[in-house]
């Protein structure tokens, strides 16, 4: 009786519901299968008549016993290779078979989302906090692409660094321009201090005729002061004689203090300028890389956008998938049971199932995983887990051919005018440095004021004594003081410091010259690449379009024909996987468009070299505002 004349006999058993992977669907392992097929090897074949038009056999010398030798070494390897993969689950009576057990943190991690992601759900966590305690799970919050460039734009911390890298220059840059202005300060010294000193003369002063105010006792002629001012003459020693030995000493303290005006100015200075200049090529340096970086981290968001949203559809076919495979399961079940089909089919079917549900889990996994790679390019917090709030939506073709591609790019470059601009700052510093060698004129001006007092006591007097007149109890002194003048600075010789500095910094612009060249290859490579890429994956998209419709009616039709008999179970299994590989090469093909078109946007997006200003977010490409 023909299989497509019998009725089919439905199970007993309710049809599964509820998620693919909680179903009751348990593999089959491989030595059924083995034991299968080798006990369905006859132990002598009888050889086959060939027709007369066939091909002629090979020679086997009228036996099978080489075939059934090889068919039992290939058991005994197969029986080998399952004990060592551990023992697999054998096929029970009811042909329930069981999904395997998915971890919890896989499951969390695959949750749907629970809400859009909030501006407060985006602000980062401290730039020098750690996690702490127990890590909790985090909810699944949705973003949409110009939402999670934006975050990103505001979240990241290379770029939070370059702002503060451009506020640095910018200051060391006013603090240069600074020079082209005299410094005034001023000055003001207190001093307090306390000394002993002691006046000692071991000669005396008599003999160098300075007349008789210094002659000694009895020496002739001796000229004596009396008390109230008139002179007399007699045996005392003059007023300002001084004994052999005689001496004074006397401890003094006081406050002394002084203040003023101070004015410095460099009227010739040939190094002032280009230094001046050489700062602020650093400066438009740092800001285009600050504008590039920008584009690159735009990229690096749609990158990491695009594979969240395949990862994600991929998720849900696989999952589709192995819904299908439950559905297949049950008619081959049905079939099995009205013994409409062999064993086989039913094993075949098992496994096929068991590799969609590896598929499935894997899928998950990469999804996880894509989830907190955009988490790290948005550096959200640690609470946060972002899912892909936009559904895959096709990017429009590229509006420019190559060549104005090419040249568009080039056009107000920032990667390329950061390159400039440093060896703009290396020549002009090469001119500082030279200058260095040049005379150097400054004004300079000061004017203050001075004034202290001190206090002798304690004298001593030592060997009859010593210069008392010239010792004052309390001494006062204050006064001013004012000096202009110029100060010329040449230097004529410095063992080839200056002219090996001007060395160096020249060869280091000459070695940008070259980054410039490969920045430029490197720039129309990735163009290039990205150009045709974008250009082919449009062209598989269409391709891949026909392939998935194609590919549905085939697994329809197959599915009929098996379910009537007409086709067995390799058919049907074969038919599926095709079009699995058409859905997800249709999926790849449409994520590729987005993904080349965002690499082409990189190289041609506008964006702001002052970090004060708001950044854009722009998905496509306004021709409009191109010249």
């Amino acid at each position: 009786m023909s299989r497509s004349k019998i009725a089919r006999v439905k199970p007993s058993a309710p049809t599964r519901t509820g998620p693919v992977l909680q179903s009751s669907f348990r593999p089959f392992g491989l030595l059924p299968c083995l034991a299968l097929i080798s006990a369905a090897t006859p132990a002598v074949a009888q050889p086959v008549q060939p027709r007369a038009d066939a091909v002629p056999p090979l020679n086997t010398g009228g036996s099978t016993r080489q075939l059934e030798r090889s068919w039992n070494q290939l058991n005994r390897q197969m029986e080998d290779l399952d004990s060592m993969l551990g023992p697999a689950p054998a096929l029970q009576s009811s042909d329930d078979l069981e999904a395997p057990k998915l971890p919890a943190n896989l499951l969390d991690a695959n949750a749907p989302a629970s809400g859009p992601l909030t501006p407060s759900d985006a602000l980062p966590d401290p730039p020098l906090g750690l996690p702490k305690g127990e890590a909790k799970s985090n909810p699944i919050k949705a973003v949409s692409l110009k939402e999670a460039i934006a975050i990103a734009f505001r979240n990241n911390p290379n770029l939070q660094l370059q702002r503060d890298q451009i506020a640095a220059q910018a200051a060391i840059v006013a603090a240069a321009a600074g020079s082209y202005w005299p410094t005034i300060s001023v000055f003001a010294n207190v001093e307090g201090f306390q000394s002993g000193t002691t006046t000692y003369s071991p000669y005396a002063n008599n003999s160098y005729g300075f007349g008789p105010s210094f002659n000694a006792q009895g020496q002739f002629p001796n000229v004596a002061l009396t008390e109230n001012g008139s002179t007399v003459s007699g045996d005392s020693p003059g007023p300002f004689y001084v004994p052999a030995g005689g001496g004074l000493g006397a401890v003094a303290n006081g406050v002394s203090a002084d203040a003023g005006l101070q004015l410095e100015y460099a009227v010739i200075d040939f190094a002032r300028t280009p230094r001046v200049r050489a700062a602020q090529a650093v400066l438009e340096q740092q800001e285009k890389a600050y504008a590039n970086d920008l584009r690159a981290l735009q990229l690096a968001v749609s990158e990491a956008y695009y594979d969240l949203q395949r990862t994600e559809q991929l998720v849900r076919i696989r999952d589709a998938v192995v819904r299908t495979d439950l559905v297949v399961l049950e008619d081959v079940l049905d079939l099995k049971r009205a013994g409409l089909v062999p064993r086989v089919d039913l094993l075949r079917r098992s496994a096929v199932l068991s590799a969609d549900q590896e598929d499935l889990i894997q899928a998950m996994a990469d999804r996880a995983v894509a989830r907190r790679r955009l988490w790290s390019v948005l550096n959200l917090p640690a609470s946060v887990t972002p899912s892909a709030a936009d559904p895959i939506s096709l990017q429009p073709a590229w509006p420019m051919n190559l060549e104005q591609t090419l040249l568009a790019a080039y056009d107000n470059n920032p990667e390329l005018e950061a390159i400039l601009a440093t060896r703009r700052a290396l020549a002009l510093r090469q001119d500082a440095t030279a200058a260095q060698l040049l005379p150097k004129l400054s004004l300079f001006a000061a004017a203050g004021g001075l004034g202290s007092v001190e206090r002798l006591f304690n004298f001593t007097v030592i060997g009859g004594g010593c210069c008392g007149a010239t010792f004052l109890p309390l001494e006062q002194v204050s006064g001013y003081e004012w000096s202009v003048g110029l100060a010329f600075n040449w230097l004529i010789f410095d063992a080839g410091t200056t002219s090996n500095s001007m060395r160096a910094l020249a060869l280091r612009e000459q070695a940008e010259a070259q980054r410039y060249a490969n920045t430029r290859n490197t720039i129309r490579l990735r163009l290039e690449q990205a150009f045709l890429n974008h250009e082919a994956s449009l062209a598989k998209l269409v391709s891949a379009r026909r392939g998935v419709g194609a590919s549905k009616e085939a697994f329809r039709d197959t599915k009929l024909r098996y379910q009537t008999g007409l086709a067995n179970e390799v058919d049907l299994s074969v038919t599926q996987e095709r079009l699995v590989n058409a859905l997800v090469r249709r999926l790849f093909a449409t994520v590729d468009v987005n993904t080349t078109y965002a690499r082409l946007l990189r190289e041609l997006l506008p964006m702001p070299s002052d970090p004060t200003l708001a950044v854009p977010t722009q998905l496509t490409l306004d021709t409009s505002q191109r010249p």
